[in-house]
């Protein structure tokens, strides 16, 4: 079941990457100049009210994650970390190999 749930998420975030490389390209293609949507600008169109205060609650926790692991993420391409993210997914989520040299029929 959690391998199911691993590669179904790998693949919505895979499309999801691929979508944002297109919707990237098609405002490159217009603005004459390479425009990334990065992480950041994602989080405030989607989430408007509750992405400003992820600084505050980063900082709350923990103040050295802000600067260290959230703030580079947030400046990442967006699509890049959609196609990573389900890459790994997809990683995690095959099923396992079969050992060489074991029957597997009685």
């Amino acid at each position: 079941m959690l391998r199911f749930l691993s590669r179904f998420l790998g693949l919505v975030f895979l499309a999801g990457g691929f979508v944002g490389f297109v919707y990237d390209g098609a405002r490159s293609i217009a603005n004459n100049g390479v425009r990334m949507t990065s992480l950041s600008d994602l989080l405030f169109t989607l989430f408007k009210d509750r992405a400003s205060a992820l600084q505050g609650t980063v900082e709350g926790v923990a103040p050295w994650l802000w600067q260290i692991l959230v703030l580079p993420l947030t400046l990442a391409p967006a699509a890049l970390l959609g196609l990573g993210l389900g890459a790994i997914l997809l990683w995690l989520g095959q099923p396992g190999r079969e050992p060489i040299g074991f029957l597997s029929r009685p």
